[in-house]
């Protein structure tokens, strides 16, 4: 049976600025429709039970429309507070902007919370999946193991929810057949290095993602605890770069997603965004960038992020 959720948002909350903040929203179990501005996503609990929601903006709520009622309200309502970031208190980012010209679209825009997958582990494969690749390599890999391996939804999801006005909205369900939601742990562990070369086309990942998902099925690795961690950034950073595949790049990403800012993330395309937008578009090292984003310390890597998007929000 089909149901709907409400929730409440922050005051400074933007629905668009937030499933738009990154390229998450283009990797199964999500969908966007940047036409209706509506995300949506293959909620599951992690015990086989999944069911497919839209996610919307209706009169400054969220409004999530579930093909089935296969998970609980609670969960589902937990789950979408997690992926929108709506706990998130991100006044301090917006104070450290205060006075930089340039920069005040961003609070004006409620601009700076990331997108994230339902569990850290999801973060944490899609993040592996983006490491020295294109990003159309990436969404093949991710869509593989979604299709492949994740949890089917129930045969009453197989139907796009309904939304407002009586219509029907672009969901998982009606992207060329029901998409999946993302696999668990288990599910993934028991997969073999074979599978993931040939049927994941993960190539070098592939032994990577068979260790990693035994260590967390055997209790051997925890990385939901990275959400709450009481680390430094130094020692979770470490205890992240154990998982193979996870590099400098990778890790400064994921900190991203679990809500420490102060690593840049650089890459080729930040890169090149710096050069163009902030140095003449003449290549420069990465020491000038750092110094750049300093005084924007502890949220540096969420100020880098934003400058250079800008054009997407704003």
């Amino acid at each position: 049976m089909p149901k709907t959720i409400y929730i409440d948002t922050p005051t400074s909350f933007s629905f668009k600025a937030t499933i738009y903040s990154h390229g998450w929203c283009e990797l199964h179990p999500f969908e966007i429709d940047e036409v209706n501005w509506r995300l949506s996503y293959v909620f599951s609990d992690g015990q086989g039970k999944a069911t497919p929601g839209v996610i919307s903006e209706d009169k400054e709520r969220i409004r999530i429309d579930l093909a089935n009622t296969a998970i609980d309200t609670a969960t589902i309502e937990r789950t979408a507070r997690h992926l929108l970031r709506l706990d998130e208190d991100l006044s301090p980012f917006y104070q450290t902007l205060d006075g930089h010209a340039g920069l005040e679209w961003i609070a004006q825009q409620a601009a700076g919370r990331m997108l994230r997958s339902a569990t850290v582990f999801e973060d944490l494969v899609k993040t592996i999946c983006t490491t020295n690749c294109s990003w159309g390599l990436t969404k093949i890999m991710v869509t593989n193991l979604v299709e492949k391996l994740g949890e089917p939804v129930a045969a009453s999801g197989s139907e796009p929810p309904a939304v407002a006005g009586g219509g029907m909205t672009e969901s998982p369900a009606s992207a060329g057949g029901r998409i999946n939601a993302f696999p668990t742990p288990a599910a993934m562990a028991a997969a073999d290095e074979a599978f993931y070369r040939t049927e994941i086309k993960a190539g070098y990942r592939s032994p990577y993602f068979v260790e990693l998902a035994r260590a967390v099925v055997n209790g051997e690795l925890d990385p939901e605890s990275w959400l709450d961690s009481e680390l430094s950034t130094a020692d979770l950073k470490k205890e992240m770069k154990r998982v193979k595949g996870v590099g400098d790049y990778a890790v400064e990403n994921l900190l991203k997603l679990v809500g420490r800012y102060d690593g840049l993330a650089l890459d080729s395309w930040l890169r090149s965004q710096f050069y163009k937008k902030h140095n003449k578009e003449k290549m420069c090292k990465d020491a000038k960038i750092h110094r750049h984003y300093k005084k924007f310390a502890p949220y540096q890597g969420l100020a880098i992020w934003c400058d250079m998007t800008e054009k997407w929000i704003a």
